[in-house]
């Protein structure tokens, strides 16, 4: 860790969004719509300022905390490009506050530095792999935002979800699909093209993130696979939704917050 390590303009541009992103979220029942969307908008772009710093810098930096703050940064790209064709979508208070949380867990946790020599196929598996958080990621938010709606329509509530409960259901189960394509995608190139991209001493293996990596594979794979040949539906296919999510979070964020934070260890 450490907040030093970062550089200087990183760490402003860091305030700046994290501010940006929690200002209409502490003052989100005295703000209009259209305030707090620019303001979300400005934060957005701030993050990924900070984003394209720390990524194409001098000195890239990655790990645990710039995967999380990537992932949040593409959950707000996808929401607010789906708040433009769904204008009845509210904006989300609670992504805020995540978003802010994510770009100070990165300018305290900036990763280790990216070896220059690394192979060309390690940018292609790195962005494989954020793709694949940002895509689970946005299915949980639309699986949590469909419960919500659920239990607002069981006690006779307004729903408040912006979308119909069928429109919510179709969009996380796309985001699933895509997910699921991305993450194959990402094995096999870990799979087929390890040592190049890792080297020999690094190719695949079976350590945590590759266990944690198949198990989260196998539970969304089982997932599609009831949902297309028994309709499964609400709270069952989002437990799992849920169940997979978490084997993805420890494969990569969960081993690498290990390797930082508890070892102290570089990859």
């Amino acid at each position: 860790m450490i907040l030093a390590s970062a550089p200087p303009t990183q760490l402003i541009l860091s305030v700046l969004a994290s501010a940006a992103y929690a200002w209409p979220a502490v003052r989100a029942a005295h703000m209009g719509p259209v305030s707090a969307r620019k303001w979300v908008w400005a934060a957005w772009a701030l993050h990924g300022a900070v984003l394209s710093w720390s990524l194409l810098g001098d000195a890239p930096r990655f790990g645990f905390a710039p995967a999380l703050s990537m992932t949040a940064w593409l959950v707000a790209a996808v929401y607010a490009v789906e708040a433009h064709i769904f204008p009845q979508l509210q904006t989300r208070w609670a992504l805020c506050g995540l978003g802010a949380v994510a770009v100070v867990l990165s300018a305290l946790f900036p990763g280790h530095a990216m070896a220059s020599s690394a192979s060309g196929w390690l940018p292609l598996h790195l962005a494989f792999g954020v793709a694949c958080y940002g895509l689970f990621g946005t299915a949980v938010v639309h699986a949590w935002f469909l419960t919500r709606a659920e239990h607002r329509i069981r006690l006779a509530e307004d729903p408040h979800s912006g979308l119909p409960l069928l429109t919510l259901e179709r969009l996380t189960f796309r985001f699933v699909g895509s997910g699921f394509a991305v993450l194959s995608a990402t094995l096999l190139v870990g799979f087929v093209f390890g040592e190049a991209v890792y080297g020999q001493a690094k190719a695949w293996r079976w350590d945590h993130k590759t266990v944690f990596s198949v198990l989260s594979w196998l539970t969304f794979a089982v997932l599609l696979l009831g949902r297309r040949a028994f309709g499964w539906r609400s709270k069952r296919a989002v437990n799992m939704l849920y169940v997979g999510s978490v084997f993805l979070l420890l494969a990569y964020v969960g081993s690498q917050f290990v390797m930082e934070v508890l070892l102290r260890r570089t990859p």
